[in-house]
This record gives C-alpha cells, sequence and structure tokens, in this order.
C-alpha cells in the first residue's frame, strides 16, 4: 500500500474520504473526481456506460485514477463496475461479454456462473476494474418486477443461491471483489427504488425461505462485499425506513445474525426511495449508522460533497460514533490490501493480449447457446426453411437507463438469420406496415423483448399470432413471460437477453444448427415449469 496505510493516524476528512464510492462524468478523470481524490483521499469510484468507450479507454481512465492517488499520497481507490453480463453491461467494446443472470439460469449448470465470472473478472483486473458490483442474487419470483427480471437467475432460492456462490467464487478468484446485491432481497417488488420506494411485506418465515437464502449462500461462500436494497421491510424494521438506513437489517440481521463481517456497501443514495424522502447527506450519516461501511453516490457532485461533509459533521457532533467510522475503515483497508490495489497496471500492449481471447470467447459462445430454451414447437416448424420468404418482425427496444441496456448497433435478430437465409425481410413492430403483405410470407418470426411492458410489442404480437399463427415463431430476446401475452403461438424459443451472442445462437437453433438444450429457470404460470424443455436433446 502507499504511505498512508497507517489508517489509524488519519485526520477525521481522511478517514471519511475511505467511506465513499463517487461516480463522475466523462472518459477521463473530471477535476471533481480528481479533488475528490486529492482532498478527501475517497474510498472508491464507480464507471457507468458515460465512462466507458472500450477496454483500452478504460485501461487509461484507470491507471489515470490511481497515478492521482498515488501523487497525492492517497491509498489506491476501488474502481467498481456494474458488469453483471447480458443486459447490464457497462463494457462492451474489446472485452468477452458473458451470458446474463437467466440465460445462465437456463444453462442449467452453477458452473457456468463460476467460469464466466471468472473470466470477466480476469479480465476486468487487467483494465484496472477491482469492484464488480455482482452477481445480482435476487430471486426473481414477481413476474411485474420493473428492474430485477432477467438479472435474476431464476425464481428458485436454491438455484439462486448456488449459481450466486459460484460467482462469487469465480470473481474473487480472479482477484476481484464480488459484490452480491440487493440485501435483503429486491426480487418481490413491482416498485423500482430508482424512482420510489418498495416495500416487501412479507414476514420473517417468508423470507428465510426465499429472499435471505442467496445471501446465507454468498455469506457462506466467502462474498467480499454486499450491497443494500432502498426496500422497506416491515417484518424486520417496523420503522418504515429502507433497509439501507435500517440497524435492524444491516447490524441486527446481516452483521449479529448472518454473521457477515465483509463491507457493507449502499445501493446509490441518488436513487429517489432515499434522495427523495432524506437526501444523500442526511441518508450518509443513517446509512453508516445502520452498519453500512461505505456509501456509494453516483451522479452529482454537489451532493457527493453534501453528503461527505454531512458525515463530518455528524461524527463532530457524535450523532455518528467515532468507533463505527474506523470498523468501516479497518473493513475498507483490509480488502484494499487483500486484493493488492498498488499492484501496477500492464502496459496495454501486453493486456491486449490477453483480453478478449479465443479462448475466453468460446467460454462466453458455450454457456449462451447452452441457454437457448425451445418452450414449444406444436407446429413442427423448426428447423426454419432456408428459401420461404421469410419476415421477421423486431422490437423497437427503449433503452432501459437504470440498466443501461445500450443495444445501439449490436444486430438484429434479422442480420443474424441472414447469415443462413437470403430471403429475408426485416420490419421494425412499430413500423405502420408492420403486417403488410403478411399473406405472401411463408414464414414469420416475431421477436419482442418485454412485451408486457410495451404496448407496441403486446398488440402487433399479438396480430401477427392470430392472423398467421401457423406458421409464426416466436423469440423472446428478453422476459421469457411474454410467451403469456401470445399463449397460441404454435412455436417459442427463449434466449433471455439481446445481445449478439444470444442472436447468433438463437438464429442457429431456428435454423437446425443448434440443439437447444437450455431449461426454463422460472415458471411461465399456468403453461409451463421451471425445468421445462421441449427438446428432446435437453431432457
Amino acid at each position: 500500500m502507499s504511505s498512508k496505510s497507517d489508517w489509524k493516524h488519519w485526520s477525521l476528512k481522511e478517514k471519511i474520504g475511505q467511506l465513499f464510492v463517487f461516480g463522475f462524468h466523462g472518459t477521463e478523470p473530471s477535476e471533481q473526481i480528481q479533488a475528490l481524490i486529492r482532498e478527501y483521499g475517497m474510498g472508491g469510484t464507480i464507471y457507468f456506460s458515460r465512462n466507458v468507450v472500450n477496454a483500452q479507454q478504460v485501461h487509461r481512465l484507470s491507471g489515470e485514477l490511481q497515478r492521482t492517488a498515488s501523487d497525492a499520497g492517497k491509498p489506491p481507490v476501488f474502481v467498481a463496475i456494474d458488469q453483471e453480463g447480458g443486459m447490464v453491461a457497462r463494457l462492451v467494446e474489446g472485452v468477452t461479454l458473458m451470458p446474463g443472470n437467466m440465460a445462465l439460469g437456463a444453462a442449467s449448470e452453477a458452473e457456468g456462473a463460476r467460469e464466466t465470472a471468472r473470466v470477466c473478472g480476469e479480465e476486468l483486473r487487467k483494465l484496472g476494474v477491482t469492484m464488480n458490483y455482482a452477481p445480482c442474487i435476487d430471486v426473481n419470483n414477481n413476474p411485474d418486477n420493473p428492474v430485477i427480471n432477467v438479472r435474476s437467475y431464476s425464481d428458485r432460492p436454491e438455484v439462486v443461491a448456488g449459481f450466486g456462490a459460484a460467482a462469487v467464487q469465480g470473481y474473487q478468484t480472479a482477484r476481484i471483489a464480488a459484490t452480491v446485491k440487493h440485501f435483503p432481497g429486491h426480487g418481490d417488488t413491482s416498485v423500482d427504488s430508482h424512482h420510489a420506494l418498495p416495500v416487501l411485506p412479507h414476514d420473517r418465515a417468508r423470507l428465510d425461505a426465499i429472499e435471505l437464502k442467496p445471501f446465507r449462500a454468498a455469506i457462506e461462500a466467502g462474498t467480499d462485499c454486499i450491497m443494500t436494497a432502498h426496500v422497506c421491510l416491515p417484518a424486520l424494521d417496523g420503522s418504515g425506513v429502507p433497509s439501507t438506513l435500517s440497524q435492524p437489517v444491516l447490524t441486527g440481521l446481516l452483521r449479529e445474525e448472518l454473521g457477515y463481517d465483509g463491507i457493507v456497501v449502499t445501493d446509490c443514495l441518488e436513487m429517489s426511495a432515499i434522495d427523495d424522502f432524506y437526501g444523500p447527506g442526511p441518508g450518509a450519516v443513517r446509512a453508516l449508522r445502520a452498519g453500512a461501511d461505505m456509501v456509494l453516490v453516483s451522479h452529482t457532485y454537489e451532493k457527493q460533497l453534501a453528503a461527505l461533509e454531512a458525515v463530518v459533521s455528524a461524527v463532530e457532533s457524535g450523532e455518528l460514533a467515532m468507533e463505527r467510522v474506523d470498523e468501516a475503515v479497518r473493513r475498507i483497508m483490509a480488502l484494499k490490501e487483500k486484493l493488492a490495489l498498488d499492484e501496477p497496471l500492464l502496459p496495454w500492449e501486453e493486456t491486449a493480449r490477453l483480453i478478449a481471447t479465443e479462448d475466453n470467447q468460446a467460454v462466453a459462445i458455450r454457456w449462451s447457446e447452452a441457454s437457448v430454451t425451445l418452450v414449444k414447437d406444436e407446429g413442427g416448424l423448426l428447423p426454419l426453411s432456408r428459401t420461404a420468404e421469410t419476415l421477421v418482425l423486431w422490437p423497437d427496444i427503449v433503452p432501459v437507463s437504470v440498466a443501461d441496456e445500450m443495444l445501439s448497433g449490436q444486430g438484429t435478430l434479422g442480420d443474424f438469420l441472414g447469415k443462413y437465409h437470403s430471403n429475408i425481410v426485416e420490419r421494425k413492430l412499430s413500423d405502420a406496415d408492420a403486417l403488410a403483405g403478411l399473406d405472401s410470407f411463408k414464414q414469420i418470426v416475431v421477436v419482442t423483448y418485454d412485451a408486457s411492458k410495451h404496448p407496441t410489442e403486446r398488440d402487433i404480437s399479438r396480430e401477427v399470432v392470430k392472423l398467421a399463427g401457423d406458421r409464426t415463431v416466436a423469440v423472446s430476446v428478453r422476459n421469457p413471460l411474454d410467451l403469456l401475452l401470445y399463449p397460441d403461438v404454435s412455436t417459442y424459443i427463449a434466449v433471455y437477453e439481446c445481445r449478439p451472442l444470444a442472436l447468433a445462437a438463437a438464429a442457429k437453433a431456428l435454423f437446425g444448427e443448434l440443439a437447444p438444450q437450455g431449461k426454463l429457470p422460472l415458471d411461465i404460470p399456468g403453461a409451463y415449469p421451471f425445468g421445462w424443455s421441449a427438446s428432446p436433446s435437453a431432457q
């Protein structure tokens, strides 16, 4: 570590700086983030898509941030990212993008979670990223959840527990801190805490049986970090505060009952569930009092300064105990020592040869292809003809800002089908002429992303099935529950994400180049159970 490693002799301001993870804007270190490092010895930073161009730029950015800390005589900073895989990935260009959690759940082997996390972690570490805010181990048992969905491995807590623990082991084998989230569970909410304050009304027995089971497994697996959820659980804390600010949840349950002694980091305090009701300053003080070790403020410099100053004032006034600060700093510095954050990066020329390798890409392809799930083929439409006139109807995918589902330029299913078939017409579902001349097409592929939330997807896909269901294949490229909106379609394939590897695998399955092996990682209520597959090769 640096000469500042003897943290017990630091000033109050330096200790409190370690308790914060701050985001910034731009693809180079901003003046503001550099000032926060120099003046406060900020504990960590987080990359969003706004900070990322490609692997080479991230490698340079990470190096510049650490040089700023070193030149100022401050400890190295954690560099964090949300690189969950699949639909939630900040860094796409120049790295191996792994399948997301639900795709891995469909592949049905926890080894997939372990191997993909290890490879992802090794590449991130080579780029100077040392903390991944992954895996998401929320149990996806609410079909109306607006924020978790395919970020979860399954609707079965035992599956999420096993896969999550495997992912923790994979990341930490690669010397990158895993951060399981969102404690004590965000899977059974119909409200997004980015925009409001969700309430989970279940009793303690139910929480033990479902929400808490994956976190127990992650703690046993030795997860370095746990991220809190801005969710109210009256069964655990009747005061009405979200878990992020709750001493009964973070200290009583997580520390004392579950025995966790790693770092607890908050979800971003600029999310509406905290910002609208408390503000980042009071929120930071309350989170640290409750038992959090690091506070995440992702976006606004003024709110970051307000949070820092609020914590300093709280310690000086006695509102926040100095012992609580020291306890948090101890954990933070111990993890920085463990991860050897002062280890220099290799030059880019060497790094470039070690990331996005053929071997790493083969891992991503193998598990992506293993996830393709044939739910039904009652009409015997597969494999598709390679000569018949084919219409592909493609959704107008709306990027989800909270998850950075940025998909422009990555190709459509029609692009990948075109590798096998030259007679393909592709239209957007929103096109005025989307269904024009439907009778002239011998086979139709309708693609949906998350039809329950996008009326055009829902209405047009239903109309297609109504008019030409006997020659229509439906492909879900995100939410497998889309089938409930057009149950009469005779053939249905789920691939769980709209990334190039998933689209390539779907195209191969549609043309018989790939025998689907995936199994449903959740129930499609009233239709198909967990573990279902219509593919003989998956039985």
